[in-house]
């Protein structure tokens, strides 16, 4: 920790492959959260120009951040954020991976597959909402289905297209189609091109979510509780009961128990 004179912030930063999501806490509190859009090719001082000038907004000063998490899904953007934190804001991020300690005990086939995100989401998703089992869902770049059983083990999941790379696909492949609104129509039965693709895209996958909930249920447990996360967790829960808890920000929350858990 530096600057032991001055607020102690830590600064959480989940890499996805389509946003990267920044949240910044004051202790348990989470101040701020920014999302910024990934860039591959962005370099470190460029990514550093954008999260300084969010920074200032929230009248935050670089010297205010004692402490950085690091969690990413994009192996190449860890050396840019790990640059970011340490020639910016003075610190050196603890980033999340294997030998990282969780708590969560993973019985995944391969454990070294299960992306930073997903063991976050689990561990704050333990932390806040349990007791266990649980059954996260991550509407993201990806649909994705995590199980967590009544031990507070992680078992595994499933993955779909999130609602963003089915949409895009369908428009960049489909010539008489167009990109819509992502919002719920009027009735199930489009009477419009507008209207059909909506109620494809947003009631069919609810229906998956539906669906994939109470096959994962049959294998929980139906006491099993449910928790939506991610940037289209909020549109869903509009328009189905299946969440029990809906926390956008779980995967901060993780990451931000994990340091804790490390800090030591």
């Amino acid at each position: 920790m530096k600057n032991a004179g001055l607020t102690s912030m830590l600064l959480a930063i989940d890499v996805g492959n389509t946003t990267i999501t920044a949240g910044l806490f004051d202790g348990e509190r989470l101040q701020a959260t920014w999302r910024i859009a990934t860039e591959h090719q962005r370099l470190a001082d460029e990514y550093a120009v954008i999260l300084l000038g969010l920074l200032d907004v929230e009248g935050v000063r670089a010297e205010e951040i004692s402490d950085a998490v690091l969690g990413s899904g994009v192996p190449d953007l860890v050396p840019v954020f790990e640059a970011l934190c340490q020639r910016r804001l003075g610190v050196r991020p603890l980033v999340v991976g294997t030998g990282t300690r969780t708590g969560v005990r993973i019985l995944y086939d391969s454990p070294r597959d299960v992306g930073a995100d997903r063991v976050a989401d689990v561990v704050a998703a333990v932390k806040r909402h349990g007791p266990p089992p649980l059954i996260i869902v991550d509407l993201g770049t990806g649909l994705v289905f995590d199980a967590v059983s009544a031990e507070g083990d992680y078992l595994g999941g499933a993955i779909a297209p999130g609602i963003g790379i089915a949409s895009g696909a369908l428009f960049e492949r489909a010539a008489k189609l167009y990109p819509v609104e992502l919002t719920k129509p009027p009735n199930v039965i489009g009477k419009n091109t507008v209207a059909a693709i909506q109620s494809g895209l947003v009631f069919g996958y609810v229906a998956l979510i539906e669906g994939m909930v109470a096959r994962f249920k049959q294998e929980l447990g139906a006491q099993a509780k449910v928790i939506g996360t991610g940037g289209w967790a909020e549109l869903f829960a509009r328009e189905t009961d299946v969440f029990d808890v809906v926390d956008p920000d779980l995967t901060l929350h993780g990451l931000r128990l994990i340091y804790e858990a490390n800090r030591e």
